[in-house]
């Protein structure tokens, strides 16, 4: 939907745009005529903008890695919006396209040298692999805008015909028409359901192929449709969906996607991401471990250490943003009459100074051979997995008993931190603790698919003590840097007493966690437990 694309766009990368893509697909009809939609969800009138040709050369590599992670890259000419196209599935129907211009020198000629913007969002796909051209479409694009009352672009729909041509290894042509609609920026998604009613009433059909691309492919992959590169008699048998081994590794295939995607998202600097990430990394670690029934641990611990590391490394950044986001709030919360100091200005100039260097590591370690090379090593664990005999047993029959025992490691340490006195060494029980009710939570999430309610309740139980326990090892990481501020502003001839008001506050914070605790935990008894999943 070039003519409608809005200019204040994300900027991801030097020389990039990105675009929030809302559309939908349909085949056309033989004739191609489109239904008259005026009046349909507050359409006045539809406008066409008339016919434009479009080249584009779609890049992947030779196993269409960038294909079966639902990417495309291309090079369009042609159209309002020529230049490299980079489009990331967000949910169905809905994409973030990255655009970067056409260099100079090739705006006429075709060039295979992608932008260096574009080819570092897809690093994790493509890995060391080259990229190179494997379809070329040529579109005959006949656009009309479906305007409002009062002027406005509501949406796009346009009438494609298409020529698709397999390049590289491959061979073959394919021809034909299909209707798009695109909503308009700020547009109302409801416009997109009117409108399918609409096409539907016609006798117009949704597209069975996720974009022109994925359609191209299949229809000219050799040997008939299907996804080219695939070869059924390289892939190892899976084991059976109901059992353990199935349920496991359909849990850690769905954590190393996320991983792939939330990677493309840190790139990119989106909100939240590195977070996403980050869980991401812990979900797969911890099932690993809480899954050493079902996958061979001589092989998925060293990965798990590899997890950790990450997992560490995006902690610099992550660990910094939720830190600053704590004390802000709490001196947000101190009276202004008591705010001594230049205390804000010190506290943006600490978030400041560590944002910059700990974003620019996190890339670092995104681009870094050792992390490239733990994609590789999931991947491969994933093609050829390490069962264990009790893989083949029914998930219901195995699982159960994993996450009674995640849950008796999680009472010994409770127990133990409950024992000591208040201090460090019951901190540092009481950190270990929360890591212990984390993997339990996480165990039972992974089982929830199997065991349904009762793997769902575990999973509640063991977070309601992860939160308590997560709140007091923030106290204790917020009070060491309180401590360190109140020592700068007090080297600096600045009054301390903020910091020091603060310290204090969070000193009480975990005393009332360490008194809170007993009770949470009375509610996760194992009797309880233990009925609920059937132990």
């Amino acid at each position: 939907m070039a003519d409608t694309k809005s200019e204040a766009d994300r900027k991801p990368r030097t020389g990039t745009r990105t675009k929030r893509e809302i559309e939908r697909k349909y085949d056309a009809a033989a004739d191609g005529a489109l239904p008259d939609l005026t009046g349909v969800g507050g359409i006045a009138d539809v406008v066409g903008q008339g016919v434009t040709d479009l080249d584009a050369v779609y890049y992947d590599t030779p196993d269409e890695r960038l294909a079966a992670a639902s990417i495309t890259l291309r090079r369009r000419t042609g159209g309002a919006d020529a230049g490299w196209h980079l489009k990331l599935p967000v949910a169905h129907g809905t994409r973030d396209e990255v655009h970067a211009p056409l260099a100079d020198a090739d705006a006429d000629a075709g060039s295979d040298d992608v932008p260096d913007a574009l080819r570092d969002l897809v690093r994790v796909h493509v890995r060391g692999a080259d990229l190179a051209p494997v379809v070329r479409l040529r579109s005959a694009r006949d656009v009309h805008h479906l305007l409002g009352g009062d002027g406005t672009v509501l949406a796009e729909i346009s009438v494609d015909g298409v020529l698709a041509e397999r390049l590289g290894t491959g061979s073959g042509t394919v021809a034909w028409t299909e209707i798009e609609v695109e909503l308009a920026d700020g547009g109302d998604p409801a416009l997109l359901d009117k409108v399918d009613k609409k096409l539907r009433k016609a006798g117009v059909r949704p597209s069975t192929a996720a974009s022109k691309l994925a359609r191209a492919l299949a229809e000219t992959a050799t040997g008939g449709p299907g996804r080219a590169g695939g070869d059924p008699a390289r892939e190892k048998p899976r084991p059976a969906d109901g059992s353990a081994g199935g349920h496991v590794l359909a849990y850690c295939r769905k954590q190393r996607d996320a991983l792939l995607s939330w990677d493309v998202a840190v790139r990119q600097d989106l909100p939240d991401s590195v977070h996403k990430m980050r869980v991401a990394t812990r979900r797969l670690r911890s099932a690993f471990k809480s899954y050493r029934k079902v996958l061979d641990r001589t092989v998925t611990d060293p990965l798990g250490d590899e997890l950790k590391w990450l997992a560490a490394e995006l902690g610099v950044d992550r660990d910094r943003e939720v830190l600053l986001e704590r004390l802000t709030a709490a001196v947000d919360d101190v009276p202004r009459t008591l705010l001594l100091g230049p205390v804000r200005a010190r506290l943006q100039v600490w978030g400041v100074a560590g944002r910059a260097d700990a974003r620019q590591l996190t890339l670092a370690v995104l681009d870094s051979e050792r992390y490239l090379r733990l994609v590789d090593r999931l991947d491969a664990l994933l093609a050829d997995p390490p069962l264990r005999e009790a893989a083949a047993a029914p998930a219901g029959d195995v699982l159960p008993g994993i996450l009674l025992k995640d849950y008796g490691r999680l009472a010994g340490r409770v127990g133990d931190a409950l024992a000591l006195a208040p201090g460090q060494e019951r901190d540092t029980a009481l950190h270990e603790a929360r890591k212990a009710a984390k993997r339990a939570r996480y165990a039972g999430e992974a089982a929830r698919p199997a065991l349904g309610k009762p793997a769902a309740r575990f999973a509640k139980r063991m977070k309601a003590v992860q939160t308590v326990l997560g709140e007091h090892q923030d106290s204790v990481v917020a009070r060491e840097t309180l401590r360190d501020l109140a020592v700068q502003a007090h080297a600096a001839g600045e009054s301390a007493f903020v910091w020091g008001l603060l310290y204090g506050r969070e000193e009480a914070t975990a005393a009332a966690g360490e008194r809170e605790l007993p009770e949470v935990w009375e509610r996760a008894a194992r009797p309880k437990v233990r009925s609920a999943l059937g132990g």
